[in-house]
């Protein structure tokens, strides 16, 4: 089984989002954080299953929420490691300066 690293700044980018969901709806920043959860236990057990989109680094949808999280595998080490979760309105080469 893979490992997940998430990065500080990916950390931030959930956090930010959630705190954004919560103002909108008393709980919807918590549900964001699970499904941000349950995804990133999907991509865990089947981290190929998601598209490559940029030379080597997937992207996974955050259904219902406009987000996707960007994450590359390092196969030698088994790490699965969370580069950003972004809203897809953003311009996408934008994890490219993390």
């Amino acid at each position: 089984m893979y490992k997940i690293i998430l990065l500080p700044l990916a950390k931030n980018d959930i956090k930010e989002a959630a705190l954004w969901y919560e103002k909108k709806q008393k709980g919807l920043g918590k549900r964001f954080i699970s499904i941000v959860r349950k995804n990133t236990e999907s991509i865990k057990s089947a981290p190929k299953a998601n598209c490559l989109r940029y030379e080597n680094v997937r992207t996974a949808l955050l259904p219902p929420f406009p987000y996707m999280i960007h994450y590359s595998i390092n196969e030698e080490n088994k790490h699965i490691l969370i580069i950003a979760v972004f809203h897809t309105s953003r311009r996408p080469e934008i994890w490219k300066d993390r």
